[in-house]
């Protein structure tokens, strides 16, 4: 995502990539479709050594975890380790967990009761804290876990026409109940209203709550701030506008976007001041404006925007370094005239050139094997692996997120198999940002080589204690240590658990001779030189 990219301003048709050696297989309408991407950006390596790849995992409606309301502590522990199980095999590094979906917690908050998502009964201790059990089981197979919040959404659709009087069906001491001045009804929701100074605190302390509290690696948001617009349906916001607004701001759609700019800057300050190495990143709705309404805007004709609709004005966002990624959901195929996903990426990739912002693209793999926007893309088993080789045309490009984990789980149309096998088959680091922290950890020792039975064994030796979260294992062919650039020679990643760690290989092959080199990593994902070869002999 985001250094260089003049080269991809060439024109040319579409042309076939390759991943690994074969053919990128593009469907006729994609073929037939002209783009602007130069020949050589689509000679790549196969692989990227750093990129991003995460799932989403949401637990609103219990969409993907925990399954349904009510099961036992034992249940929901093996179906979210399951489901990290799952994810490693496809080759993901990173988690994205819903823990704040209704105004509610998936921990013990003073800002929030606990979800009835877990228990079925909002305010119900389930008995343990899903959070920390979380936490601890992503970091334990070294993968990064991204808290998501919702900030504003306090009741999922009523069924009806929502109204204040709602509230009495929330428990007593339910914030929304303690605090109705801050409530506003919309369609058939109940909703914290953004134009007040003291929801934007109470959004940001509960936030805070949890980074304080908890050994999480980011801070996640995705596309709802203010809600999507209901036709004929005003926001019931104006007496606040009168209020807080209408003495700085002409109009008032200007003044809900500086109170989202402010929700957002003020977010990743208090995050950066309290812990500076947890990120903070924003998975937005895949358009900022269309072309026609503003000429820096997309090539696009969506219904509602970011900018003018939402009110997430993702370039300041942007351009001010009020985010650490910015994840724009891109949930149509390539070539929808409508929203071209292809057209989409490049616009994307452009907006963040040159910024301390890293571009991670949201993937719709639950459109996958469905009819969507009235075209059969999505039938196509090529439409998302070409989509993620697309991503990797650009510099610009630092990773995807997969919506969502029960959709890959169903592996429609083969694709976690795909990832698996194919597209994720090599596993990958996290890309670091330098803006955060650019300090690289001391270089690891490595010692105590063994191998027996095909089984090779060494530990690592640290050198830098504090600093170091992870490893990364290099492994070459015969007696020469080779480009650690090179994600090839990438064999594993592997959590620090204490300073003179274990590792055993249990791909190496009886009568084969290996050399391995270890590097340490801190959890800004900077990595040390290589530790001293260890050279393992076939026998």
């Amino acid at each position: 995502m985001f250094k260089k990219q003049s080269k991809n301003k060439r024109a040319s048709k579409l042309l076939v990539s390759t991943l690994l050696g074969g053919s990128l297989l593009l469907s006729p309408s994609v073929m037939g479709h002209a783009q602007t991407y130069s020949k050589k950006s689509f000679q790549q390596t196969s692989y990227l050594k750093h990129e991003l790849r995460a799932t989403w995992m949401a637990s609103v409606l219990n969409i993907d975890w925990p399954s349904k309301p009510g099961l036992s502590i034992a249940q929901q522990k093996s179906e979210f380790i399951n489901y990290l199980e799952e994810q490693k095999k496809m080759g993901m590094n990173a988690v994205v967990m819903q823990i704040k979906p209704t105004a509610d917690a998936f921990y013990p908050s003073e800002y929030g009761l606990w979800s009835e998502y877990l228990t079925g009964t909002q305010g119900k201790d389930p008995g343990y804290d899903p959070l920390s059990f979380m936490v601890k089981e992503a970091h334990k197979r070294n993968m990064e876990f991204h808290a998501w919040f919702n900030p504003y959404r306090i009741t999922m659709p009523l069924g009806k026409e929502a109204a204040l009087s709602d509230l009495d069906k929330l428990p007593e001491n339910h914030p929304a109940r303690k605090h109705p001045e801050w409530v506003v009804p919309y369609g058939q929701q109940l909703y914290f209203n953004p134009g007040i100074p003291e929801v934007q605190n109470f959004v940001i302390e509960g936030i805070m709550e949890v980074v304080k509290n908890y050994d999480i690696d980011a801070v996640h948001m995705d596309d709802y701030f203010y809600p999507y617009k209901i036709t004929g349906k005003n926001f019931p916001d104006q007496e606040a506008y009168q209020r807080y607004g209408a003495s700085k701001f002409n109009n008032i759609e200007d003044w809900r976007r500086d109170n989202v700019n402010n929700l957002v800057k003020n977010i990743n300050r208090s995050i950066k001041e309290e812990k500076p190495y947890v990120k903070f990143g924003i998975s937005p709705f895949g358009v900022w404006r269309n072309k026609a309404v503003d000429p820096t805007g997309s090539e696009t004709t969506a219904g509602q925007t970011n900018y003018d609709d939402l009110y997430a004005d993702t370039r300041t966002w942007i351009n001010n370094g009020y985010v650490d990624y910015i994840a724009p959901q891109l949930y149509w195929n390539i070539g929808l005239p409508v929203a071209d996903y292809a057209k989409l990426l490049d616009w994307w990739t452009k907006e963040v050139e040159g910024k301390n912002v890293q571009l991670y693209i949201g993937q719709a793999d639950y459109k996958i094997n469905t009819n969507s926007n009235g075209v059969q893309n999505w039938f196509n088993p090529e439409e998302l692996p070409n989509q993620l080789k697309l991503n990797r045309a650009y510099n610009n490009f630092k990773g995807s997120m997969h919506f969502s984990a029960k959709d890959l789980r169903s592996n429609p149309l083969g694709i976690a198999d795909r990832l698996t096998e194919d597209i994720y088959k090599q596993p990958a680091l996290v890309p670091p940002m330098p803006w955060i922290d650019n300090e690289a950890p001391k270089k690891p020792k490595v010692l105590q080589i063994k191998k027996k039975l095909g089984e090779t064994k060494f530990k690592i030796r640290e050198n830098d204690p504090e600093e170091v979260a992870y490893y990364a294992i290099y492994r070459f062919e015969g007696n020469q240590v080779g480009n650690i650039n090179d994600s090839k020679h990438l064999l594993t990643t592997v959590r620090k658990e204490h300073n003179n760690q274990v590792y055993v290989d249990p791909t190496s092959e009886k009568g084969e001779s290996y050399t391995y080199v270890v590097t340490s990593l801190d959890r800004n994902h900077n990595e040390s030189k290589p530790s001293n070869p260890i050279k393992v002999e076939g026998k």
